[in-house]
This record gives structure tokens, C-alpha cells and sequence, in this order.
């Protein structure tokens, strides 16, 4: 292997581990899910803008009033995608929630057909059909363990989050190509924008109080958790096949599982592990080609 795909791995492995570890930090952050979104979409733009500043290289936004549109609608989703994560750490469980959230590539694949004119392979079906009756397990129904209305809304939340997720995704195939930076900066920037308003509509902002560690934890979030991890994440993946990519990106939820367990002491039963390992298997498999 070559020394600098050996590196990109390296990097790509730490931006994923760094990102498993947002749902313990939002649940120490004692603020709204949109205050957190909108101060993530802001310091973490502010961070890849410095980024992109020592590259030397100027932001490059593409051509056409169809790109704008999308790139406007692609940044706003992700920012109400953040929004509804944070709120499903609230609700449920942090292993909940992420497996939840990482639905998006199975609604992706379903949404494909449509959106992209892709062919639904038998093997994705299964795929998509794995992962569902995966998470009907995670939701503790079968078991008994389901731990009611919060529980619930959580997992509302959580799916509602990789519905937008997927909606990010979809639309990112939809336009023209540019640099990842300077798209995901651009992202960041219409997120900040857009929930801007929506923060001061909403939150009650003059009461605001928050002690010196939400703020170390606010910023942690904003600077190591988008800032940092994007950029190891979009400086790893281009050295490195595209399946290679996709396949160590799982680090992330396996990871976030496991701390749910090991640091928050959250309880899974046997039915979720079950279905935490279909909904994982799933998108993994789907992801690979031959």
C-alpha cells in the first residue's frame, strides 16, 4: 500500500472516531438543538474558511442559477438534519438515535429510482429490506423494551434526521462538481444563515445562560466535531477509493454504539444488538459492488 493511502486511512479512521463522539458531547451541552446547530454551523465554517485560506485557493462556487438553488436547499437541510439529531439524543438513547440516523443511506438507495434514475438491484432491496426490519428491533417493539412517548419521539427524530441526511446526499449528486471545501464550507454557511433566524424565532435568547464548560463543549463541537473532522474527512477521501471510503465510514456509528455503552452505561437489549448489526450489515453491503 502506498504511503499516502496509508495515511489517508489513518486520517479518515481518526475524523471518524471524532465524529462518533458528537452525541456524548450534545448531551453535555445544556442549550436548545438549535442553538447547538446553528453555533456548530458557524464556528465549523469559520474553521474550514481559515482552512481553505491556507490553501491558497479561492472558494469556487458553481455556475447557474439551478446550482445556487440547490446548494441553498442542500444547506439549509443540513443544518434542520443537525437540529433533529441533537433533539433525538435528547429523547432516546445515543445508540438509538445513530442507528437512526444512519437509515440515510437505505432512503437514499430507495429514493434513488426516482431522484436519479438508478436501477433498484435485487441486492439493495434485500438490503433496504434488512435494514428496516433492523430497525424495528432497535425500537424495542418486539421485545417490550421500547421505552415509551420519549423513546419515541427520539426515534422520530432520529429518522426524520437521515430523511434530510438523505435529502443532503441526493441533492449533492445533483450538483455540478466542485471542490469538497468549498461545497462543505458553503453548506456550513447557508446552515448558519438559515437557522439564524429560525434560533431567534424560537429560542429565548436573552435568557440565555451557560456555565465556562458548555462553552468548552459548545466549541469542541464546533471546531473538532465539524471543523477538524471535515477536513481530516474530506482530505482523506481524496486519496482513497471511493468503496475504501464508504466502508470505513461505518467506524463512526459502530463507535458510537459501543460508547452509548461503555461511557453513558445506556442498556441495549439482545433484539437491538441484533438489529443494530442488520441495519450496519446492510448499508455496508449495499455499498459494495460486484
Amino acid at each position: 500500500m502506498k504511503k499516502q493511502q496509508l495515511h489517508s486511512r489513518w486520517m479518515l479512521i481518526l475524523s471518524m472516531c471524532i465524529f462518533s463522539t458528537i452525541g456524548i458531547v450534545r448531551k453535555y451541552i445544556p442549550l436548545a438543538s438549535s442553538i447547538v446547530a446553528l453555533a456548530r454551523a458557524v464556528i465549523g465554517a469559520i474553521f474550514l474558511l481559515v482552512v481553505i485560506g491556507f490553501r491558497k485557493k479561492p472558494v469556487r462556487m458553481p455556475a447557474g442559477r439551478r446550482n445556487l438553488i440547490l446548494l441553498l436547499i442542500s444547506g439549509f437541510a443540513l443544518g434542520m438534519n443537525w437540529i433533529l439529531l441533537f433533539e433525538s439524543y435528547n429523547y432516546t438513547s445515543v445508540a438509538t438515535a445513530t442507528l437512526c440516523y444512519y437509515l440515510a443511506p437505505i432512503l437514499v438507495i430507495l429514493a434513488s429510482p426516482l431522484v436519479l434514475d438508478e436501477k433498484l438491484t435485487l441486492r439493495k432491496g434485500i438490503c433496504a429490506a434488512a435494514a428496516l426490519v433492523g430497525m424495528v428491533l432497535v425500537s424495542g417493539v418486539t421485545d417490550g423494551t421500547q421505552g415509551g412517548l420519549q423513546d419515541w419521539k427520539g426515534i422520530l427524530f432520529g429518522l426524520g434526521a437521515a430523511v434530510l441526511y438523505a435529502g443532503v446526499v441526493l441533492l449533492n449528486r445533483k450538483i455540478d462538481p466542485m471542490d469538497a471545501f468549498d461545497k462543505t464550507f458553503a453548506q456550513l454557511a447557508i446552515a448558519a444563515v438559515t437557522l439564524l433566524p429560525y434560533v431567534f424565532l424560537t429560542e429565548e435568547l436573552s435568557a440565555l445562560q451557560i456555565a465556562p464548560d458548555g462553552w468548552i463543549l459548545l466549541a469542541t463541537a464546533g471546531i473538532v466535531h465539524t471543523g477538524i473532522a471535515y477536513s481530516l474527512y474530506f482530505k482523506s477521501i481524496s486519496h482513497l477509493p471511493a468503496q475504501t471510503s464508504a466502508l470505513l465510514s461505518y467506524i463512526d456509528p459502530i463507535f458510537a454504539v459501543l460508547l452509548s455503552v461503555l461511557v453513558l452505561k445506556e442498556s441495549m437489549s439482545v433484539a437491538s444488538f441484533i438489529g443494530a448489526a442488520m441495519i450496519l450489515g446492510a448499508a455496508i453491503v449495499s455499498e459494495q459492488k460486484g
